[in-house]
């Protein structure tokens, strides 16, 4: 017991403190680094000062728990190491160093993120195994780019942005295979009603599941029986649809697919079948569907600058949503793909102008003018007046078109990496083009982050709340999602903006040092 009970015993030291007696008494289970800190308290040293102790006649003695005893009558004495002594700059470095990791430790939780990094480095190489085939499109997509660069670099000069369609040749669009090829899906009953949430995640089908939802969602609208399509038509013109989107990382079938389930999900949601007529529904999912079809993964503003086919051909005026429409009505003028057929000739004009305002209004150019428009309406709307009800019709599409937010992370998150590669492709081709590159599309000057936060905090969110005066009970469902998704992408540039920061001054310690 007497052995166990001098083990724990504090350890007791006498130093020399400016020619006065100075006892310091510690643990014997202390760590020689708390120990040193203690000695500099003791003797009036900053802590973290390099230091060694000596006894009455010169020599060195350990600074930790095995030290020999000391009386007052043989003082230690601790002296800070000089300039020139070896190892300073080491030690300076190395306790600057443990000072930074300890701070950053406090502020920034490293272990907790440490555990949602990895969880969240699960979820994601489980989407990787999911949809590998959207990892090959997209890498299909930086292979065609790398031969297009190189076909540009062997010919010296700019190569336009074409678009698959010469309108001039009275070529016309056909779908590649027959409804003998189209499969025919049952869907569930918890998948028929997944289709009307926004939170539906549109990464688990292919293509010819997608086309089963939208004919479904045609025909769950009354849209098949209101305007008598033919339902061999409407598979047809879905095949066309389909094959008449590119690969691009971004700008692709799967994106048709999801607005036009999100339009869906907000008819559901918002219950517009009683608000609306039948001929609006059908002129929104209609719309939706053929929104950016043929989109060659370049937008206006590289089309414009860089002068290509669609953009002479439209006047610099929204070449991409003009061509989606003509596209869109080139498919339609196929009798085996004419889902209006059996519209009078009267209500197809309606139908045309009414489709093609909607593609139009998806122009991002003319988004202030069309929000401060419903804005003007909202608080005194009425669904018995035409300008305020198209008006409507134009904010839907437009919510539908950039709403990839309001689902939940693990689906929207893929998302800003697909956009994001649409976007460096077509900014390393302005470069190589010698075309003004937009700092939001540039791979050396933007992040996720950076990327998201400013769109959701100034056009998503306000977009949505005022959509929300007139249907409140999209708040809980779809505006509440896009606030925390900006809380969780501000969050995200905290830590990388004081990561960068911390090795910032790293780096200038290293330079001064």
């Amino acid at each position: 017991m007497g052995s166990s009970s001098s083990s724990y015993a504090p350890k007791t030291v006498y130093l020399d403190v400016d020619g006065k007696v100075q006892k310091v008494v510690f643990s014997r289970h202390c760590s020689p680094c708390d120990i040193k800190e203690l000695l500099c308290t003791s003797s009036n040293i900053p802590r973290h000062t390099a230091i060694m102790m000596v006894d009455p006649e010169g020599a060195l003695v350990s600074m930790d728990p095995t030290m020999p005893p000391n009386s007052p009558n043989s003082l230690y004495k601790v002296v800070p190491l000089s300039t020139g002594q070896v190892g300073e700059k080491e030690d300076m470095f190395q306790n600057v160093l443990t000072q930074v990791a300890d701070q950053f430790s406090r502020a920034f939780r490293i272990n907790e993120l440490k555990t949602e990094v990895t969880n969240r480095l699960a979820m994601l190489e489980k989407r990787v195994e999911l949809e590998g085939l959207k990892v090959v499109e997209i890498e299909k997509c930086k292979n065609d780019l790398k031969k297009l660069r190189d076909e540009m670099a062997s010919r010296g000069c700019r190569v336009n942005c074409t678009c698959k369609y010469n309108f001039d040749d009275g070529k016309k669009v056909t779908p590649r295979r027959d409804v003998s090829n189209y499969p025919k899906y049952t869907l569930s009953q918890e998948t028929i009603e997944a289709l009307k949430k926004p939170t539906f995640d549109v990464w688990h089908w292919e293509h010819n599941e997608m086309l089963s939802c939208l004919e479904y969602m045609y025909h769950d609208l009354g849209l098949v029986k209101e305007f008598n399509m033919n339902p061999i038509t409407l598979k047809r013109w879905l095949l066309a649809i389909q094959e008449n989107y590119r690969n691009n990382p971004f700008h692709n079938f799967r994106h048709c697919f999801c607005v036009s389930q999100m339009m869906y999900g907000m008819i559901n949601l918002c219950n517009l079948q009683e608000k609306m007529t039948l001929t609006d529904m059908g002129i929104l999912m209609t719309a939706a569907v053929c929104h950016d079809l043929d989109h060659p993964g370049y937008n206006n503003t590289y089309q414009i600058n860089a002068r290509t086919e669609l953009a002479v051909r439209y006047n610099d005026i929204s070449p991409l949503e003009n061509h989606h429409c003509a596209v869109a009505f080139q498919i339609l003028s196929l009798p085996e793909c004419n889902i209006f057929a059996n519209v009078d000739s009267e209500a197809f004009k309606q139908f045309r102008q009414a489709i093609i305002t909607l593609i139009l209004a998806t122009d991002m150019a003319r988004h202030g003018e069309i929000l401060e428009s419903f804005k003007q309406k909202v608080d005194s709307f009425d669904f018995t007046n035409e300008e305020h009800v198209t008006c409507l019709k134009m904010v839907l599409i437009k919510c539908c078109d950039i709403s990839n937010e309001v689902r939940p992370t693990e689906v929207a998150e893929p998302w800003v990496d697909c956009l994001l590669e649409e976007y460096f492709m077509q900014s390393d081709r302005e470069k190589s083009e010698g075309l003004p590159v937009a700092p939001f599309m540039d791979r050396d000057k933007v992040t996720k982050p950076t990327a998201q936060i400013g769109f959701i905090k100034f056009v998503l969110i306000p977009m949505f709340e005022t959509v929300m005066k007139l249907f409140p009970q999209i708040e809980e469902i779809m505006v509440q999602p896009l606030r925390d998704s900006r809380d969780h992408y501000e969050e995200l540039k905290q830590i990388d903006d004081a990561m960068t920061e911390g090795s910032s001054f790293v780096i200038k310690l290293r330079k001064d040092l």
